[in-house]
């Protein structure tokens, strides 16, 4: 009678048991999954923070420094990135290497569309210096090597996602890649934008007294329209204000 009497006592301990062991399990099971989760979306959500987002562009009349061709409808601006609140877009010191990033706008508020695959740029600065755009190839020596300023020697092989010293990050070549200006053509009542960069190396106000002319602009004839050219000066007063 005792061992039968012993055996229900088990019998009735483990039934009421065993459940809670499993509901202990399945919250610890639930806690640490949603510790994990938790982590994972974190880190999405710091590379989603650090990756470059082109500024969303505004018609290019709206800006300080523009030119605007009100017979062909078509206007030009010029926005440098040169203040630290602005320039934070980047992963990349532009200014520490001697480069000037300047935002570039097109808008055609005609109703055909432009070519603007042979268009030229240029920074005067305003000792008559004439400063073409860099080409990509251009920032990532620099970057690899920030004294050779003038050098033509071979680009080091960039290790992707880390950076090594004498090297440049996939990332930091991602982010140069697409932010630079790249179109060819600006359809009607559409605006074109991206980043020009300047070698302004050893200026130490490159927007005094500068401009900005640009050519090559042409019709949907093939007629090339008059040159523009901006002022950059403007926003040495106008007040700083990010996109």
């Amino acid at each position: 009678m005792t061992r039968e009497i012993y055996l229900a006592f088990c019998s009735r301990y483990n039934s009421d048991r065993i459940p809670r062991i499993q509901e202990n399990m399945l919250n610890s099971i639930g806690r640490h999954l949603l510790f994990a989760s938790c982590v994972v979306c974190l880190l999405v959500l710091c590379v989603a923070a650090k990756n470059f987002v082109k500024p969303v562009a505004r018609p290019a009349n709206t800006y300080p420094a523009h030119d605007d061709h009100p017979l062909e409808k078509i206007a030009i601006a010029a926005d440098p990135y040169d203040m630290p609140d602005k320039a934070k877009i980047f992963s990349v010191a532009f200014r520490e290497h001697g480069f000037l990033p300047i935002f570039f706008i097109v808008t055609n508020d005609g109703d055909q569309p432009i070519s603007i695959a042979n268009m030229e740029v240029k920074l005067v600065t305003v000792n008559r210096s004439k400063i073409t755009p860099s080409a990509p190839e251009d920032i990532y020596r620099r970057l690899s090597n920030p004294q050779a300023r003038t050098s033509r020697a071979p680009l080091p092989f960039p290790i992707p996602g880390k950076k090594v010293k004498g090297t440049i990050s996939q990332k930091e070549m991602e982010e140069i890649e697409s932010s630079q200006f790249a179109a060819k053509a600006v359809e009607p009542h559409t605006t074109q934008s991206g980043f020009l960069f300047f070698d302004v190396g050893g200026i130490s106000v490159p927007l005094a007294g500068a401009h900005l002319y640009v050519t090559g602009v042409n019709d949907p004839k093939g007629n090339e329209l008059m040159y523009f050219e901006i002022a950059m000066e403007k926003y040495l007063s106008a007040p700083s204000k990010a996109n």
